[in-house]
């Protein structure tokens, strides 16, 4: 099978879905691979980031990495809500272009960007609000909290920045350019990782080629971490905007002949679409919150160890993010051409390919485990103890990709309440249930175990799931 990179060959590709041509097995696996290598690329690109951030708070001791792992969830509930928002438009554009109607999809990103930008000055206020109590709400200790609302707030400016970076680059990507955002979001990583790296360490004297230099630092430690990737989303929000907003050959605005008309009922769709996943998010980020409480009274070592894992874990179920974005942006497009052909096999290739990609992905989380903990905390607590709850998720990924993968094709047909309430119905209902249990006698390894458990359920019920719905067409 020969795959061939190139931008033409992927226009000419989705241009076959929008004309209604026939495609074979080849042009669609080639157009998947194509659509997905580079948003994997961004992806573990994030993770990296992540790793170095996480690296570097890391040698600052336990009491910082613990710190920053007590609010963590809650920042993700925040961007979280900022997603859901900006695929309610997204979904709406891909379903347009699809439809060769690019008028309208240029009208609902107009819809998106107004209402998004609106929705996300409303979370800050939110975030302001609660700040100086939420590390106590955690059941955080009195030794971390400070550094964890200094952090959580700084990292809550983020906000409307993160609206404007993650808008442009979800249009972009539905209308079949992955190249430009995932190159963005690499660029954001390296000067995440470059700030950070001045801002969290003081000035220090470093050997350059046999020559004694003096390395400026802010010594800011926690709040240096967030202030550091403060500045990396502003640098890479604003570019991304002009060229979607103005170069894009599909979604600049002077392109438009016709003046611009407010419509409620693209708010209206975006919220239909949105709210399910909205809802979600918040009850699923909340969830995070309750097992953060869950791991808090077992120490600022769990805490840690709890916190660097799933940021290891990350750098095996990101390629299966990066597949779910082509998902979407094929998906969308053949609902909106109505080619259900397509959908449904671009929907089944799609989660078969995650649950290869992350089965290989878990392989290596097990057999690696050691090492990438290693490489986030020099405590050796930590590392013995995130090493064990790494192994264990290790066989949960092939399921966790299936419901990764499917999720993101009902979010490509538009359809988000059920998967959004199969999605609530297993984090509440099974992993922290279990995660209660277990957690009083097996400590943190209790906690990952019913979160494998939970995974693996959860990827069954969406293959289930997605085989009843595209057997109804």
């Amino acid at each position: 099978m020969r795959i061939s990179f190139s931008k033409s060959v992927t226009e000419s590709l989705l241009a076959k879905i929008r004309s209604g041509e026939m495609m074979s097995r080849n042009e669609k696996f080639n157009l998947i691979i194509q659509l997905s290598i580079p948003s994997i690329l961004a992806q573990v690109t994030t993770v990296l980031m992540f790793y170095i951030d996480a690296g570097m708070v890391g040698s600052l001791g336990a009491a910082p990495s613990a710190a920053i792992g007590l609010v963590e969830p809650a920042t993700w509930l925040f961007f979280s809500l900022v997603s859901a928002v900006t695929m309610g438009f997204s979904v709406q554009v891909a379903h347009f272009i699809g439809a060769n109607d690019f008028q309208k999809a240029r009208a609902v990103m107009r819809h998106g960007y107004a209402f998004g930008l609106c929705f996300s000055l409303f979370l800050l206020l939110i975030t302001f609000l609660i700040a100086p109590h939420l590390p106590a709400w955690l059941g955080g200790g009195t030794d971390i909290q400070h550094d964890a609302t200094v952090y959580f707030l700084i990292f809550s400016l983020i906000i409307p920045f993160h609206l404007v970076e993650y808008m442009s680059a979800a249009m972009l990507k539905v209308s079949g350019d992955m190249r430009r955002p995932s190159f963005m979001a690499i660029l954001m990583c390296v000067l995440d990782v470059i700030f950070n790296y001045f801002f969290i360490f003081p000035t220090c004297t470093i050997s350059l080629l046999g020559m004694e230099m003096a390395m400026p630092g802010l010594g800011a430690g926690v709040a240096g971490a967030a202030l550091g990737s403060l500045l990396a989303f502003i640098c890479v929000a604003v570019p991304l905007a002009y060229y979607a907003i103005f170069r894009s050959p599909i979604l600049s605005w002077k392109l438009d002949v016709e003046r611009f008309v407010w419509r409620w009922q693209y708010i209206w769709n975006a919220m239909k679409i949105g709210a399910p996943m909205a809802l979600q998010y918040l009850l699923m980020n909340g969830a995070q919150l309750v097992s953060t409480m869950i791991v808090a009274p077992l120490g600022n070592i769990a805490i840690a160890a709890h916190s660097f894992a799933i940021t290891a874990e990350s750098l095996c179920y990101m390629p299966g993010y990066g597949i779910s974005e082509a998902a979407t942006t094929l998906v969308g497009q053949s609902v909106g051409a109505d080619r259900r052909d397509l959908h449904r096999s671009f929907a089944w290739m799609t989660v078969s390919l995650g649950m290869v990609v992350m089965a290989f992905m878990g392989v290596v989380m097990y057999i690696f485990a050691p090492e990438m903990i290693g490489l986030l905390s020099p405590v050796a607590e930590i590392q013995h103890l995130g090493t064990s709850v790494l192994r264990i998720e290790a066989f949960a990924e092939p399921f966790f990709a299936a419901a990764i993968v499917a999720y993101s094709v009902c979010i490509g047909a538009g359809d988000t309440l059920k998967p959004s309430m199969i999605n609530l119905g297993s984090m509440w209902l099974i992993r922290l249930t279990l995660a209660y249990a277990l957690a009083s006698q097996y400590g943190l390894c209790g906690v990952w175990f019913a979160m494998a458990v939970e995974l693996s359920l959860r990827g069954l019920m969406f293959i289930f799931y997605l085989f009843r719905r595209l057997r109804k067409g």
